[in-house]
């Protein structure tokens, strides 16, 4: 993206960028570090496997897993977005960032951000109409709608958030451009501008409302529809079945939107003073759920465990028949 920022200082434009400030007053900053850098390492190893599994059996290329490997991208490109760039900033204290990496950033945390609250949704989605529609699911549920679909989403949360970023970049950044965060957030980075940011904190809290309680929203309401059809079900047999398979999804709902929730309280009723503190445990809340999710989604489903297990069941087999290869040479 290529966002051209101005700002000036009464007399010139000039373009120094931006600091990162964060953690400071931590004294087991490193620690920190290090646990995000491992999250980071099984998030791209747990969602690279799952992708692998998806492309390597056709018996498993269906809506249901698209929607799962969409997730799969969604989680390794936010944790991309955050945990890397850390590492320089608060290891090696190289804390200046370029307005346009900045911003740059900033569009795709959201982004990623946003998929993913969506992403959750549209699994919701394919549960609801496999278990209320469950003889037309192959036809209502095809691989082309979900992928339609997918590109309709990804197209919708760009439309949401290239405008609020656009506009935060145009402001005139005058006075302090030290970032009271680990990254640039479009809060912690708009209230320092000079100029009229009345129209950007609208922007954001109505887009905050959107993103996350509009795919929360939808979510509840799908499975109060679930819940009741399968009461409908006269076997229990069936009935635990039916609930079983949306079990897994209801984890990652979990998973995802409480330490949101936790964290926004933790924010606004000032629980937390320190604010060093307080980043440490949103950057933690929205960093491990990416990890999570393939490895509960991988255990809990046992058409996709089975076919996990033979994965890496062929890896090692590989990986001997190498090292006796070696071994003979």
């Amino acid at each position: 993206m290529n966002f051209s920022t101005n700002a000036s200082n009464g007399t010139e434009t000039f373009d120094e960028g931006f600091y990162l400030i964060a953690f400071n007053t931590l004294g087991n900053k490193n620690y920190l570090i290090l646990t995000l850098v491992l999250i980071y390492l099984i998030t791209l190893l747990c969602n690279l496997i799952l992708l692998m599994v998806f492309l390597m059996n056709s018996s498993i290329q269906n809506p249901k897993f698209l929607a799962v490997c969409n997730l799969a991208v969604v989680d390794i490109s936010i944790n991309s977005v955050i945990i890397p760039q850390m590492v320089p900033v608060f290891v090696f204290n190289l804390s200046r960032i370029t307005f346009e990496t900045c911003f740059s950033q900033m569009f795709f945390l959201h982004f990623f951000g946003d998929m993913e609250s969506f992403s959750l949704a549209l699994l919701a989605y394919d549960r609801l109409i496999a278990i209320c529609f469950p003889l037309r699911y192959p036809y209502i549920n095809t691989n082309l709608r979900m992928g339609l679909i997918i590109a309709g989403l990804w197209f919708l949360v760009f439309l949401l958030e290239i405008f609020p970023v656009t506009l935060a970049s145009n402001l005139p950044y005058c006075r302090s451009r030290v970032i009271q965060s680990c990254c640039c957030e479009h809060g912690p980075v708009y209230v320092l501008a000079c100029g009229d940011t009345s129209l950007n904190k609208r922007l954001a809290t109505a887009k905050s409302l959107v993103v996350l309680l509009g795919p929360l929203t939808f979510i509840i309401l799908s499975y109060a529809v679930v819940v009741f059809t399968v009461l409908q079900i006269a076997s229990a047999t069936q009935r635990w079945k039916a609930f079983h398979t949306c079990l897994t999804h209801l984890v990652l709902v979990l998973i995802y939107y409480v330490p949101v929730i936790l964290a926004y309280i933790l924010g606004n009723m000032r629980l937390v003073q320190s604010k060093d503190l307080y980043t440490a445990i949103l950057t933690v809340s929205v960093t491990l759920p990416p990890m999570l999710n393939p490895i509960i989604y991988s255990l809990k489903t046992e058409e996709l465990r089975d076919k996990v297990l033979k994965f890496l069941m062929q890896q090692k087999v590989m990986k001997k028949r190498v090292d006796v290869s070696v071994i003979c040479n």
